[in-house]
Order: C-alpha cells, then structure tokens, then sequence
C-alpha cells in the first residue's frame, strides 16, 4: 500500500501552534491581564501614589459608605433581576407564536435595549417622574395625589428599577431562540393528552429552558451589580446616598475625590462580591438543576 504524506501548510515546528495563537496571547495580556494585576497594585497606593500595603482593602471593609452602596446595590439586584427574567419569558413565550407581523413586534420589543442608556432617553424619564411630570399628571387624572419620585429613597430607586425593566429585550432574545429548539412534538403529544397551555408551560417548556433561565439569571446579575449610569444621570445617588450603588462609589472616589488606590480596591472588593454571588447561584440552582435532570 502506498504511503501518503501530509503537509502542513503552516509547517510543522514544535512552536507552530504557540506563534498562531500569539496575537491571542498579546491581546490579552496588553488589555486584561495588565490592567486587572495592576489595578490590584493600584489599591495598594494611596492618594499620592505612595505605597500602603492592604491598608485600603481594609478601609473598604470597614467602610460605612461602601457598606450603604453593597447594600443599595444587593437590593437593586434583588429586586430587579427576577422581574427582569419573568418579564423576557413571558414576552418570548408571546413572541414565539405563528402569527403575521411577529417580525415587527419583536424588533419593537427589542428596541428599548438599545435605548436604554441614551441620554434622551433618560431626559425623557426624569421628565416623566417629576412633580409635574407625565406619571403624576396621570395620577390626579385618577384621583390620587402626586408622589414625591425622587424625594423618596423607595420612589427613587424604583425610578431606576423600571427603566431597567423597560429594556429586557437581550433576555427576551436568549430565551426566544431557546424557545425555537424546544421540539413542537413535545406540545402536540400534550395537547393530545389534553394538557392545556398552562400545564404545557410548566410541565414542558420550563423544565426545558432550566439552563436557559441558569444563563439569563447570571448574566442579569453580573449586570446589575455593576450597575451604573442609571442611577448616576437620573438621581446623581440621591435622595441621601439610597441610590448610589458601588459602581458609583467607585466614579466618585476616582474622579471626584482623586484617590486612584481607594477606587481601585472597591472594584476589587465589587468583583469578589459579583465572584460570590455568580458561586452562590451555582450551589443553589445546581442541584435543582440536577434533580430536574
């Protein structure tokens, strides 16, 4: 039998396979691995750039504002990431049936995603909350008085809330393609044994989504506990500091107050918290998970 010999056409050196990945290797280590070590040493200098030690770490711990912002922000988190994926469901579950025009209504569902941190669109809802504004207009039309939206630590931070809400259409599109894999015999089979669209809906199509519903729960909380620009262009973290989340303490003690060693270790001590809570929903929904297996 004839022998055949196969070529490289990149050739065949030992550091072949390390040179084609190199471009990989450069990036990451110029634009992650640099800035995330760095900023590691960076919490160890004080306002002047002079060396410190752990002290700032510490000074986090014991902080009384980064323990009001933790708080602001496990609240917010709580608050808005389980809306957030029941709201995306139910519109994906909408969303996937047959009718004309679904197109459409999907790109307008979507829309508001892309919106959301747009200037114009904040002015407009600042606009809305005011005492004046579009919400308690409609409230005297109704007979109820005006609420104080941002007088209010509640009020406020539910200001924030609902325009995070208004834009789920990146868990809405997760869970629709999910929604398209789910096999249609599955539905047929249980309307034949007279299973109505209720019962189909936690008997099939949740069970089938679990590592769907797994991936929208962590990345929404990753989100919102970096949560930012919302609260900082509508309340500014007011009334009282009952809006500022830790991404805010993080811009204020860099850019307002000049202490890059400060700022930099709250952003670690805000990635050790986001690191606990993403391992905590692993523990916790991973042997739900596994019993529904």
């Amino acid at each position: 039998m004839k022998k055949r010999t196969f070529h490289n056409p990149v050739g065949v050196g030992k550091f072949t396979g390390l040179w084609l990945i190199s471009p990989f290797i450069l990036g990451f280590s110029v634009f992650t691995l640099y800035p995330f070590l760095s900023s590691f040493l960076l919490g160890m200098t004080d306002i002047h750039g002079d060396f410190t030690g752990p002290s700032n770490y510490i000074d986090v711990l014991t902080s009384r504002s980064f323990r009001s912002a933790a708080m602001v922000t496990m609240r917010y988190t709580l608050i808005l990431v389980p809306l957030k994926l029941i709201v995306s469901l139910l519109t994906a579950v909408l969303l996937n049936q047959r009718a004309k025009g679904m197109g459409l209504f999907r790109t307008a569902f979507y829309i508001p995603s892309i919106l959301g941190s747009n200037l114009a669109i904040v002015i407009m809802w600042q606009f809305l909350f005011t005492t004046d504004g579009l919400v308690n207009q409609c409230l005297r039309l109704i007979g109820i008085s005006p609420v104080s939206w941002y007088g209010d630590s509640g009020n406020a931070l539910f200001i924030i809330i609902l325009l995070r809400l208004w834009e789920f259409g990146s868990a809405m599109v997760i869970f629709l393609n999910a929604l398209r894999d789910i096999p249609a015999e599955y539905y047929e089979a249980a309307k034949v044994d007279g299973c109505g669209s209720v019962r189909a809906f936690f008997s099939i199509t949740l069970p089938m989504l679990r590592d769907v519903i797994f991936l929208n729960l962590v990345l929404q909380t990753i989100s919102a506990m970096q949560e930012f620009s919302a609260p900082y262009m509508i309340t500014g973290g007011g009334p009282m500091g009952s809006t500022e989340t830790v991404g805010m303490l993080i811009y204020d003690e860099m850019f307002r107050y000049g202490d890059t060693g400060y700022a930099n270790a709250v952003s670690w001590s805000l990635f050790v918290l986001i690191t606990a809570a993403v391992l905590l929903l692993f523990k916790i929904t991973g042997k739900l998970r596994e019993e529904n297996r």
